[in-house]
């Protein structure tokens, strides 16, 4: 499979283009499998185009942290100004390919702006999945992540940025990306001291199942968190019917939330590393995201 052709070409449920066999390595269970960041970009999101973005670290503390959690503890990338403290936090969670080099650029652009922004890596007792292909990523680990553990590990993660006394987590906001944007609808549900969160065309519905009991068009009447929702319309990851169902949810409830759909653009169209990123949909969809955190307090 061309991965790069992610986003762009339907997958069929077990996470192969349609018509393609992939076999998928055998994963075990033993502790966590990742132990520490991979640098650069993640195997599956390979080549990357010369246009992707590199913010730099002047004026930042960057860097990797470890993250206790209740059974050991994660590898994060954390990045805050150089200067100051008490800091608004912001939880940035990962895309299926991981906490690489573009979620880690993520956070270094929150930083930049005042945020105290780190990222766990969330599927750190599956696999490590910068070596691991597309396929093998949504076919062996996507379905064996437990929400409550996901949502268990942001707990930590909030909690260890309120410990370095650099941050103010009263002042909380999450933002994801694919994976991390279905995430930021159900980690929102589950924490309502969250003060806003921004959801980059995450999965409405599809992935319920044994470790996921429920989709975010399930919750979408029962948040009272603030959520702004950032989708395609050329999406066909996530249908414009979909979308349209999960704004009649939103609306059965109190939440404030919204959702915006961008017209002729595709699945990822922030992630400048790849082909289906759109640059205009992209600066105006971050200055959006922008304002929806400042107006909301964080």
């Amino acid at each position: 499979m061309d991965h790069m052709k992610f986003g762009l070409v339907d997958l069929d449920n077990e996470g192969q283009m349609k018509g393609e066999i992939q076999t998928a390595p055998t994963l075990t269970r033993r502790g966590f499998l990742l132990t520490s960041l991979a640098s650069g970009f993640a195997l599956a999101s390979e080549p990357v185009l010369a246009q992707a973005i590199t913010t730099d670290t002047k004026g930042l503390v960057a860097g990797e942290v470890k993250v206790p959690v209740k059974d050991g503890q994660i590898p994060a990338y954390r990045a805050m100004p150089a200067k100051g403290s008490k800091f608004p936090v912001i939880v940035v969670i990962q895309e299926i390919f991981g906490v690489h080099e573009h979620i880690q650029d993520i956070c270094r652009r929150l930083a930049k702006q005042g945020y105290f922004a780190i990222a766990p890596a969330l599927f750190s007792r599956e696999a490590d999945v910068s070596n691991m292909s597309l396929e093998a990523i949504l076919k062996d680990v996507v379905p064996k992540v437990p929400d409550e553990q996901v949502f268990a590990d942001i707990d930590s993660t909030v909690a260890y940025a309120a410990g370095t006394g650099k941050a103010n987590a009263s002042r909380l906001g999450v933002v994801g990306f694919c994976w991390g944007g279905r995430t930021v609808w159900l980690y929102a549900n589950h924490n309502p001291k969250v003060k806003a969160g921004v959801a980059y065309y995450g999965l409405l519905a599809g992935l319920k199942g044994p470790n996921k009991a429920n989709d975010p068009i399930d919750i979408g009447s029962k948040l009272t968190v603030p959520v702004l929702g950032l989708y395609a319309s050329a999406d066909s990851f996530v249908p414009n019917e979909v979308v349209d169902k999960m704004r009649v949810e939103l609306g059965k409830g109190s939440s404030g939330s919204e959702i915006v759909s961008f017209p002729g653009v595709n699945h990822g169209f922030n992630a400048d590393y790849r082909p289906t990123y759109d640059r205009k949909a992209a600066t105006y969809a971050w200055k959006l995201a922008r304002d929806w955190f400042k107006e909301r307090g964080v």
